[in-house]
C-alpha cells in the first residue's frame, strides 16, 4: 500500500475562578442544581454560584439545543449564517487588512509560501520521483515527475503530469489536488483525488501516466469520503456511500466492496460489513505488497470509535478477525508478519506487551485459535522496539527485510533500522541524525530499500536526505535556505509542573539577549489531543513575521498528544480532558514565573482540536492571556457530535448523549461557559465555509455569543480552502498575515 498524500499538521478548573452549576439529564436529578466544581486550586471549598447565563437547564441533546439561540449559524450556507459571516468579515477585515503592517506581512508570507527554492516533497513514482508543486504561477499546483538523478541536482528537469490550474479552468471547478494512489510496481495507473474547494470529500478519477490523461471509461467515483485501494489493475477495494443506510452517523462508510472495471457502484460485490453505529473515520481497506508488487495481505480496519478498532484479514475472499489490541496502529507486512504498534498494554498467549511497543507477528498466529490450529513459530521474536519512559515511536516504514523507525526522545528526533533475523530477533542499527531536531520519514521504496528522511528545528531549515536501510546511512539530497534571520535567536527546553505534579515540557524560541522582565511579546502553540505530537518544526512564516520583530514563540507538549507515547495521550482522554487544559495553563504560569513574558504580552494559538484548547483556556483563565487565535475550532462540545464529522471523535472527547459524560464535557465547553463581566481578551476566531471536517458553526456561534455579551472580538471566515488550508498558497499568505497583524496588535502595540 503506497500513496502520495498531500496535506499541508489546563491545575484544578480555574485559578481564582468561580464554580458553576450543572444539571444532570436524569429524572433522578429532580431539577436540583449540582455544583460540579466546588473547590479552588488549593482544594478549599468555594461558594456555589449560578451557572453561566446560556448554560442548559438540562444536558440532554434536546435541552442543549433549546438553550442555543444560534442554531441557525449551523446551516453552512444558510441565509442567516451567510449574512452573519459577511457582516463579521466586513468588520474584521477593516481592522486586520486596514492595519499598516498587513501588506508587508502578506507580501513576506507569500514570498515564503510560493518561493521556488523550497524543497520539493518527493515520492517514489515508478522508476522516478513524483512531486506536487504550488507557487505564484501555479497556485492550484502541478503534479510532476523527474528522475532521481535529476532530483539530486539544483535544477531538476520536471515533466508535468497534471496541471490543476489548467484543469480547474477547463472544467469550471475550484479543484484542489488531494493526492494520488498509484498501482505498484510500475505506477502507471493512478487514482487521482480532487476536492471542490478544499473539502475532505473528493471525486476520484483514474489517470494514465503514460498518456498523461484521464482514462476514458476508467474508474470514476462521485464526490464522497471514500476509502479506496487497488487490488489489481482491474479491481478496486472500495468503502464509500453505496446508498441509503450505508454510512455511519459520522458520515463515513462501513461497507467494503470489490469494484471491477466497467462496473457501477451498484454492481460492486460486498466483501466486508461493519455496523452503522461504528465510530471513527469509517472502515478502511489496506492492500500490502512485496517489492515486486505482489499482494502479501489485505487488511481491513473497522473502527469502533476514534481509537478502538477491529482488525480483519481477507483470506481467500473471506474476512478473518485478527487477535490484536483494540488500540493499534498497523504499519505494513514483512515476511508474512504484520508490523504494528500496540497503543495499549496487551497480553496474549503468555506474552505481555506495553503500550507503545513496536511489534511484528506472523499473520496466521494472529488468527483465532480455531483458524490457526496448532501453528507454532519457533523462537520467533515479535518485539522490534520498546520505547523508554520519555520516548515514543513517531513513524515507521516497512521494507522487504527491515523496518525503519523514527522516534522521539524527550521530544527530540532519533532514527534506527531494525532487521528481521527471525529467531535471532531484530538487531538494531542507529542512523546518525543531527541532535535536537525533529526527524521525519517520507516515502519509501521496498524495491530500492530506501526511505526519504527530513530533519528540521525551530531555527534550522529542513534538510532532506535519502536513507539506505541496508547500510543505515543518510545521503543529503537538498537543504532548504533560511527564510528568516536566526542569528539573534536561541531555542531552549523547559518544564512546567502541572496541577497533579506532572512535568510538562515546552520549547521557547527567543532573542538570545532578551531581557527577562516579563515584557516580551509571546505566542504559545498547543494542541493536546488525538496522540498528535508537536515536534520542533521550522516555521518560516512565523520566523519572518514574528521572531524577526522580536517576538517569542513557545510550543507546549501537553498531555493528550503523543510526545511520550499512548499513555501521554490517554491521560487526557474523556473525563480527564481537564488535564490538558491544566498543563497549558501551567506552562503559561511558568513563562510568567521565569519572566519570559507576562499575561499582558502572552497570546495563544490553536487550530482544530487546538481550538478546543484555546477557547477553553480563555474562558477558564482570562487572567493569563491577552490574545487568542482560535482557528477552525471545536467550541460547542455539547453539540459537536451533531455537526459533521463530529461523532467520529467520541472516543477522544466522550459522548454528550450520555448523562455522566455530558456533565464533565459541560464543565469546560467554552460555548456554554462564556460569562458576562469577565476580563476576556479580544479574541480572533477564524474558520472556513468549506471545512467539512470541523464544522464552521462552532466558530460562528462562539463569535455570535461573544457579540451578544458585548465582548470585542474579531471573526473571519474564508469561503474556500477546507480544513487543511492547502488549497492556495496565495490565500494562505493572506491567512498568516491576518494572524500576525492581530497578534501584533494585541501583544506588541
Amino acid at each position: 500500500m503506497r500513496h502520495l498524500i498531500l496535506s499541508a499538521a489546563i491545575p484544578a478548573l480555574l485559578m481564582g475562578a468561580t464554580p458553576v452549576l450543572a444539571q444532570t439529564s436524569t429524572a433522578a436529578a429532580e431539577d436540583k442544581p449540582v455544583c460540579y466544581d466546588c473547590s479552588g486550586p488549593d482544594g478549599a471549598a468555594l461558594t456555589t454560584q449560578l451557572p453561566p447565563p446560556h448554560f442548559p437547564h438540562d444536558l440532554t441533546p434536546a435541552g442543549v439545543a433549546a438553550a442555543d439561540d444560534h442554531l441557525a449559524l449551523e446551516q453552512v450556507d444558510g441565509a442567516e449564517a451567510m449574512a452573519f459571516v459577511a457582516e463579521e468579515n466586513r468588520k474584521s477585515l477593516a481592522v486586520l487588512t486596514g492595519d499598516p503592517r498587513y501588506e508587508t506581512f502578506r507580501a513576506e508570507a507569500q514570498a515564503i509560501l510560493t518561493a521556488t527554492d523550497r524543497i520539493p516533497t518527493p515520492s517514489f513514482l515508478g522508476d522516478g520521483i513524483g512531486n506536487f508543486w504550488q507557487d505564484a504561477a501555479n497556485p492550484k499546483g502541478v503534479w510532476r515527475r523527474t528522475t532521481l538523478d535529476s532530483y539530486r541536482t539544483a535544477t531538476p528537469q520536471w515533466e508535468t503530469l497534471l496541471d490543476i490550474d489548467a484543469l480547474s479552468k477547463a472544467e469550471g471547478k475550484d479543484w484542489v489536488f488531494k493526492g494520488a494512489d498509484c498501482l505498484a510496481p510500475d505506477d502507471t495507473r493512478c487514482l487521482i483525488n480532487l476536492s471542490d474547494g478544499g473539502e475532505d470529500a473528493v471525486v476520484v478519477r483514474e489517470f494514465d501516466l503514460t498518456t498523461k490523461r484521464f482514462v476514458d471509461g476508467g474508474f470514476s467515483l462521485p464526490e464522497g469520503k471514500h476509502r479506496i485501494e487497488w487490488l489489481d489493475r482491474d479491481t478496486l477495494l472500495v468503502a464509500t456511500d453505496f446508498g441509503a443506510g450505508t454510512m455511519t452517523e459520522s458520515g463515513y462508510p462501513f461497507i467494503v466492496k470489490t469494484l471491477k472495471r466497467g462496473q457501477t457502484l451498484a454492481q460492486a460485490t460486498e466483501v466486508y460489513r461493519g455496523e452503522q453505529g461504528d465510530g471513527g473515520y469509517g472502515v478502511s481497506p489496506a492492500v500490502y505488497r512485496d517489492k515486486d508488487g505482489n499482494v502479501t495481505a489485505v487488511i481491513i480496519t473497522r473502527p469502533l470509535d476514534t481509537f478502538r478498532s477491529e482488525t480483519w484479514q481477507l483470506v481467500d475472499g473471506q474476512p478473518v478477525r485478527l487477535e490484536l489490541p483494540a488500540r493499534v496502529s498497523i504499519h505494513g507486512v514483512l515476511n508474512g508478519k504484520l508490523v504494528f504498534t500496540a497503543e495499549e498494554a496487551w497480553s496474549r498467549r503468555g506474552k505481555n506487551r506495553n503500550a507503545g511497543d513496536l511489534l511484528a507477528e506472523v499473520l496466521e498466529v494472529l488468527h483465532p485459535a480455531t483458524a490457526a490450529g496448532d501453528i507454532v513459530i519457533t523462537n520467533a521474536s515479535d518485539m522490534i522496539f520498546r520505547p523508554e519512559t520519555r520516548q515514543a515511536v513517531a513513524d515507521v516504514r516497512v521494507l522487504s527485510d527491515r523496518v525503519v523507525v523514527s522516534y522521539t526522545d524527550n521530544v527530540r528526533g532519533k532514527a534506527a533500522v531494525f532487521q528481521d533475523r527471525g529467531e535471532w530477533g531484530w538487531p538494531r542499527t542507529d542512523i546518525t541524525v543531527p541532535d535536537n531536531l525533529a526527524v521525519g520519514l517520507g516515502d519509501s521504496s521496498k524495491a530500492r530499500g530506501e526511505v526519504f528522511v527530513s530533519t528540521q528545528g525551530f531555527l534550522v531549515p529542513p534538510t532532506l536526505s535519502l536513507a539506505d536501510a541496508g547500510a543505515a546511512t543518510l545521503t543529503t539530497l537538498k537543504s532548504a535556505p533560511a527564510k528568516f534571520d536566526v542569528s539573534r535567536d536561541v531555542t531552549e527546553q523547559f518544564e512546567a509542573t502541572s496541577t497533579d505534579g506532572t512535568k510538562i515540557p515546552y520549547f521557547v524560541t527567543r532573542p538570545r539577549d532578551m531581557k527577562l522582565d516579563g515584557s516580551n511579546p509571546t505566542v504559545m502553540l498547543g494542541y493536546g489531543g488525538f496522540q498528535v505530537s508537536l515536534n520542533p518544526a521550522y516555521k518560516p512564516e512565523m520566523g519572518k513575521l514574528w521572531l524577526e520583530r522580536g517576538g517569542v514563540f513557545v510550543q507546549a507538549n501537553i498531555r493528550g498528544g503523543g510526545e511520550f507515547g499512548p499513555d501521554w495521550h490517554q491521560a487526557a482522554l474523556d473525563g480527564d480532558r481537564q488535564k490538558a487544559f491544566d498543563d497549558f495553563a501551567a506552562v503559561a504560569r511558568d513563562l510568567e514565573q521565569r519572566r519570559i513574558t507576562s499575561p499582558r504580552r502572552l497570546g495563544i494559538y490553536g487550530r482544530s482540536n487546538g481550538g478546543v484548547l484555546t477557547s477553553v483556556s480563555i474562558t477558564q483563565h482570562p487572567e493569563l492571556f491577552n490574545a487568542a487565535v482560535i482557528e477552525s475550532p471545536l467550541v460547542d462540545m455539547l453539540r459537536y457530535h451533531e455537526l459533521p464529522a463530529g461523532a467520529s471523535w467520541i472516543g477522544e472527547y466522550g459522548d454528550p448523549r450520555i448523562p455522566e459524560e455530558a456533565a464533565w464535557i459541560a464543565k469546560y465547553s467554552a460555548y456554554q461557559q462564556l460569562r458576562p463581566g469577565q476580563p476576556y481578551p479580544r479574541v480572533y476566531l477564524t474558520t472556513n465555509t468549506r471545512d467539512d471536517r470541523v464544522h464552521p458553526g462552532h466558530a460562528r456561534k462562539f463569535a455570535a455569543r461573544l457579540g451578544d455579551m458585548g465582548y470585542d472580538h474579531l471573526y473571519y471566515e474564508d469561503t474556500a480552502g477546507g480544513h487543511s488550508n492547502d488549497a492556495d498558497p496565495v490565500a494562505n499568505a493572506r491567512r498568516w498575515a491576518r494572524h500576525y497583524v492581530y497578534l501584533s496588535q494585541q501583544l506588541m502595540d
